[in-house]
C-alpha cells in the first residue's frame, strides 16, 4: 500500500512530484512513460475523464482519494492530448516510445549492417520519432505542416548521411582488423541519431528563434515573448536529445561485446537477438526519464539577461518559460 506521503492533496492539472529537483522530475517522468497506461479501457478512460470533471465542478462522490484523483489524471494526461483533447494513436504516446521504439533500437544495433539496412534503421527511427513530436506537440498555436515535414526530412537526410558515411569510412580503413571494424560499426547509429535530432529541433522550432516565446512572471502572467529565452530553450532541448541515445545506442554494443564472449552465447547463438533486445529494453528504459528530467519544463532564467523591453515590464527578478520537449 501507498504512503500518503506519495499521494499529497490534489491539484487539477499541476504534477503530483515537485519539479525542482532532479529526483522529482524524474517520478514524475516515471508516471508520464509508465506503459501499463497502454492497456486502460475506453471504459476506464471516460470514468477517469469524468472523475476529473467532477473535481472541477466541485461534484465528487465522497469517499474519493486523492490516490483516485491522480490515478485518474495520471491516465488522462497519457492519453488524451491536452490542446487538441483528441486520443493520441497508442504507437505515438509517450508511454508507448519504449516498447514501440525498442524494436527499432534493435535493428539500429544489428551487426553487419549492409547500406540498404542503415538506411532503413535510421529512417524508420527518425520517422517514429517525428510521429512521436508530432502527436506529442504544443497545438495551442497553429504550426505550418512544412514546419514538420522540414523537420522530418531534415533528420532523416543528416541521420542517413552520416550513418552510411560513417560506415564507409570504418570499411576503408585497412589499418581496422575485421574484429575492430565490427566494433566500432556497433557504435555508428549514435552520432548519427545524436546530430539527427539536433537538426530536427533546430528545424521544427526555428521560428520559435525569430519571433521569441513567451515569459511569465512569478503570477504567470505572459511578460514579453524573448528571443533570448527562446536561444536557452532549444539549447536544454537539444542536449536532452543528444543525452538521451547515448545510454541506449553506445551501452548495449558494450554489453554485448562482453556477453557474446561467454560459453552460454557461445554455445548458443539463437539467444543473441532476445538477449541483445533484453539489454536494449532496460538500456532504452534507463535512458528516457534521465534525459527528460535534466531540465525542469518550466526553466527560470534571470530578467537581467532577457532584451530590456521585457526587464522593463516586469518588476520580477526571474521569469519562466516552458522549454517543450
Amino acid at each position: 500500500m501507498a504512503e500518503p506521503a506519495d499521494y499529497p492533496p490534489f491539484q487539477l492539472g499541476k504534477p503530483r512530484f515537485e519539479q525542482t529537483s532532479f529526483y522529482g522530475r524524474f517520478r514524475h517522468f516515471l508516471d508520464i512513460i509508465d506503459p501499463r497506461t497502454l492497456f486502460v479501457t475506453e471504459g476506464r478512460l471516460k470514468e477517469a475523464v469524468q472523475l476529473l470533471e467532477d473535481y472541477k465542478h466541485g461534484t465528487l462522490p465522497p469517499g474519493v482519494t486523492d490516490e483516485q484523483l491522480w490515478g485518474a489524471q495520471k491516465i488522462k494526461q497519457a492519453i488524451i492530448h491536452p490542446d487538441t483533447n483528441e486520443t493520441i494513436f497508442m504507437p505515438f504516446r509517450m508511454s508507448g516510445y519504449i516498447p514501440f521504439g525498442t524494436p527499432i533500437v534493435v535493428g539500429l544495433l544489428l551487426p553487419n549492417q549492409t547500406l540498404a539496412s542503415t538506411v532503413f534503421w535510421q529512417w524508420l527511427n527518425q520517422s517514429h520519432n517525428a510521429c512521436v513530436n508530432y502527436a506529442n506537440r504544443n497545438a495551442s498555436k497553429p504550426s505550418p505542416t512544412s514546419k514538420f515535414i522540414q523537420g522530418y526530412l531534415g533528420a532523416v537526410i543528416s541521420a542517413v548521411s552520416i550513418a552510411v558515411g560513417l560506415n564507409v569510412l570504418i570499411q576503408r580503413a585497412n589499418k581496422f582488423t575485421p574484429a575492430t571494424r565490427l566494433l566500432i560499426q556497433r557504435f555508428v547509429p549514435f552520432p548519427a541519431v545524436a546530430s539527427a535530432n539536433i537538426c530536427n529541433v533546430v528545424l521544427m522550432r526555428h521560428t520559435e528563434l525569430e519571433e521569441g516565446i513567451d515569459v511569465l512572471d512569478s503570477n504567470g502572467n505572459v511578460v514579453g515573448s524573448s528571443r533570448v529565452a527562446a536561444k536557452h530553450a532549444l539549447l536544454e532541448t537539444a542536449l536532452t536529445r543528444v543525452v538521451l541515445p547515448m545510454p541506449i545506442l553506445v551501452l548495449p554494443p558494450i554489453i554485448m561485446s562482453v556477453l557474446e564472449k561467454t560459453s552460454l552465447l557461445r554455445a548458443r547463438p539463437r539467444m543473441l537477438l532476445p538477449v541483445q533486445s533484453l539489454v536494449c529494453l532496460a538500456a532504452f528504459g534507463l535512458a528516457l526519464p534521465l534525459a527528460i528530467s535534466l531540465f525542469p519544463q518550466m526553466s527560470e532564467i534571470e530578467t537581467a539577461q532577457l532584451e530590456p523591453e521585457i526587464a522593463m515590464a516586469t518588476s520580477s527578478k526571474t521569469v519562466v518559460y516552458n522549454k517543450g520537449l
